[in-house]
């Protein structure tokens, strides 16, 4: 698992085990977040086995699919209600974390300058400059 911070309040990842969850409590995350569908690869566990080692371990969890249909308002709300409703560290994954940063990003328009989102994805390595004229908008 490579764990790469967008800021003190999110961070992201490629696809991680369920024995990762225990690293990520460990770390003080309070939630999962899988925006990566079942069934992609055929190495990949299914989200199930995630959510039960988050809820073993006493982390929440949330499934925000982004897959072949792409993003739409309600993967972006579903997203902001779940950033803003947890009280502590959310860790966000999917096959690369490309998906997640482009969630996180979306969900951050209107509430942070454009270029202060960019700068924070391109922190944790994600190009995030094509989503510009979506991240000024509300």
């Amino acid at each position: 698992m490579e764990l790469k911070r967008i800021n003190d309040h999110v961070s992201v990842s490629g696809q991680i085990q369920p024995d990762d969850v225990k690293t990520l409590k460990d770390l003080g995350f309070v939630a999962i977040v899988n925006n990566r569908p079942d069934g992609e690869s055929p190495d990949q566990p299914a989200g199930a086995e995630i959510e039960a080692a988050a809820r073993a371990a006493g982390l929440t969890y949330h499934a925000i699919p982004l897959g072949r249909d792409g993003v739409n308002p309600d993967l972006v709300n579903a997203t902001k209600a779940v950033l803003e409703g947890s009280d502590g560290k959310v860790f966000c994954f999917c096959r690369s974390g490309t998906r997640s940063t482009t969630l996180w990003a979306l969900s951050q328009a209107g509430d942070a300058p454009a270029d202060q989102i960019i700068a924070q994805a391109a922190e944790a390595g994600y190009d995030m400059s094509h989503l510009a004229g979506y991240l000024g908008q509300n």
